[in-house]
């Protein structure tokens, strides 16, 4: 079993950046998929990115994509979600989980298939 702590949220300025880190420990197939989500208390958790256990594959949504950069740092065994551009719709709490499978099941399987983690809460000022 795979598990992961979210760390990295913090309060953040309208237009500013932050990386969000998940440690990830224990065993892990080589074919696992790394996500990032969000959810607030009003909204149901938001697929955000994916990227494959080696870090070469990568998706976003298109609410993201082109600010959020998810990355792989293999030898620390930690996942990076790189949020550039924050908006007041960004706050959140997010989650990191992980999955086997291919990448593009990131977001066609149930929510209860991933292992999560406890999640860090990241909240932009306007």
């Amino acid at each position: 079993q795979v598990e992961l702590v979210e760390s990295g949220g913090r309060l953040v300025q309208t237009g500013g950046s932050l990386t969000l880190s998940c440690a990830t420990s224990g065993r892990a197939h080589v074919t696992y998929v790394l996500v990032w989500f969000r959810q607030t208390p009003e909204k149901a958790r938001e697929f955000l990115a994916a990227v494959t256990w080696g870090g070469g594959n990568k998706m976003y949504s298109e609410s993201v994509k082109g600010r959020f950069t998810v990355s792989r740092d293999i030898a620390n065994n930690t996942t990076y979600l790189q949020m550039n551009s924050l908006k007041p719709e960004d706050p959140a709490v997010y989650y990191c989980g992980v999955t086997p499978g291919r990448l593009s099941i990131a977001t066609k399987i149930p929510q209860a298939y991933f292992s999560w983690g406890q999640g860090t809460q990241v909240t932009v000022s306007s």
